[in-house]
């Protein structure tokens, strides 16, 4: 488990270091106060807050999205393709993506992967089809979320 943190420590220094690599179009509006690059505002009826980043934070993390998709199935509940990088495991093993109701701004969404294809997986109970999902940066996401820094 220690080991674990260490990864994710580093994995969220390594990503805040990065600089210049977002598409700015994406990221124009300054969401995040003067006080920081990232905040954490709690969401009425959710035990899950929305991490917001300021655009420049949004850039130098990198993010990157991509858009949900319909699986080709006929099932009573239908299932969605998302990006496989999109798929964040926590500590206890449960999956989510990241996904994103207005710019800088990113809620964890639980989701069930059903199985995985090459480079995308069919889940349920996740974001509908055309939701955003995060794809480069919700590692560092989920950093910003359990309040690990940079030292």
């Amino acid at each position: 488990m220690l080991r674990k943190n260490h990864i994710l420590i580093a994995a969220v220094a390594a990503g805040l270091a990065v600089s210049g690599c977002g598409k700015a179009s994406e990221f124009d509006s300054e969401a995040a106060s003067d006080a920081g690059p990232s905040r954490l505002v709690q969401v009425k009826g959710s035990d899950l807050p929305e991490v917001v980043l300021s655009a420049q934070a949004a850039r130098r993390i990198g993010i990157e999205l991509s858009r949900v998709r319909t699986a080709a199935t006929h099932a009573v509940h239908e299932p969605a393709v998302i990006p496989y990088a999109a798929i964040v495991y926590d500590a206890e093993g449960h999956a989510f993506a990241y996904t994103t109701p207005r710019p800088n701004t990113f809620v964890r969404t639980p989701i069930r992967v059903v199985r995985s294809v090459g480079p995308v997986a069919i889940v349920t109970g996740g974001p509908r089809p055309g939701t955003r999902v995060v794809t480069v940066g919700a590692q560092e996401l989920l950093g910003v979320e359990y309040g690990v820094e940079e030292d």
